[in-house]
């Protein structure tokens, strides 16, 4: 059984965590297989990667995972929430079962239920057919409980002793599952405010006491560059310095409490780091590449009432691109 070195980003500590091997003689050994996430080479741990998986050795070495610690992490879109937990499954070879809490999911869908099959005779015979979280908990795993803020009461009340110090999981046909030492739950949530996050809530208080909620905020200048750095290793400093103090200032704006300068659209990871090289990609041969992205990727993302103030920065900050053709 191998071993993975997390590093943290902002010292010289490091965390050991044995790698899962899954069992070939397990019964859904193939489909649980194919869950193991690709392992993102252009992926930057920036910090919260070293932090989950101090609390995974934490509750295997020192509490024998008796204690039931379940971290969910919170921040505005595009912060890279999932993507984190998501490459943490990749690097330690963990089954990844990202299940998304929206409103119109129901306990039934986590846990399963009844259902009626044909039974070659013109009759019909009733079995029981796992739902997502039931059949994610059945071998190793790595669940994301996504959108915690925005599931209905039913689905909480259902997982309440799943995540507490009994750690089981009741079944609508009687059947009581039991969390096992090699699966790690694990959550996502927008922050609740008066952001437009359709759909999210205040997490009730007895479910919310079950987590331990971490804040992700947006990337730093630093983490940025060291994102840049990695993934577009040929991109000029002319263009990386400008997205950056773009993304950075659109950013301060968007979680400003000055009315004034207040938005409500974020420049995204996505945006950041996916949408912007693909344009200066696109817009290379043009007089003015940047700018071309940010008429084309860019603004169109943007709520019509935040154009102006976005506008407004780009002419502080940029006005004109580099005079230059991007190296991707």
């Amino acid at each position: 059984m191998g071993k993975q070195i997390f590093k943290d980003p902002n010292g010289k500590d490091s965390v050991s965590i044995e790698e899962c091997v899954l069992d070939k003689k397990i019964e859904d050994y193939s489909s649980r297989s194919e869950r193991i996430p690709n392992v993102d080479k252009n992926y930057v741990d920036l910090g919260t990667q070293y932090k989950l998986a101090q609390i995974i050795q934490s509750k295997q070495k020192t509490f024998n995972n008796e204690i039931p610690i379940h971290i969910a992490l919170k921040g505005h879109m595009g912060t890279g929430k999932d993507h984190d937990i998501e490459q943490l499954a990749a690097k330690l070879k963990y089954p990844y079962y990202r299940i998304p809490l929206s409103g119109e999911v129901r306990d039934v869908t986590l846990l399963g239920s009844v259902q009626l099959y044909g039974d070659g005779l013109g009759g019909t015979d009733s079995k029981w057919q796992d739902g997502e979280l039931t059949r994610a908990l059945r071998g190793p795993s790595f669940v994301n409980l996504s959108e915690l803020n925005a599931a209905g009461p039913e689905v909480l009340f259902a997982l309440h002793s799943l995540l507490d110090r009994h750690k089981k999981l009741e079944l609508p046909n009687g059947e009581v599952i039991e969390l096992r030492n090699d699966t790690y739950i694990f959550g996502t949530m927008n922050p609740t405010s008066l952001r437009d996050y359709a759909g999210t809530q205040t997490l009730n208080k007895a479910f919310a006491d079950r987590w331990v909620i971490w804040d992700k905020p947006f990337p730093n200048k630093i983490q940025l560059e060291s994102i840049f750095k990695k993934k577009y290793p040929n991109l000029q400093d002319e263009f990386i310095s400008l997205i950056i103090k773009l993304a950075i200032e659109i950013n301060n704006s968007f979680v400003s409490d000055d009315i004034s300068v207040n938005i409500e659209t974020p420049m995204s990871l996505r945006t950041i780091v996916e949408r912007i090289p693909v344009g200066l990609d696109l817009y290379k041969d043009s007089s003015d590449p940047l700018l071309e992205t940010w008429k084309n990727m860019v603004i169109p993302h943007v709520n019509s009432e935040d154009i102006d103030h976005y506008n407004t920065l780009w002419n502080t900050v940029v006005r004109n691109g580099p005079n230059l053709r991007p190296k991707l």
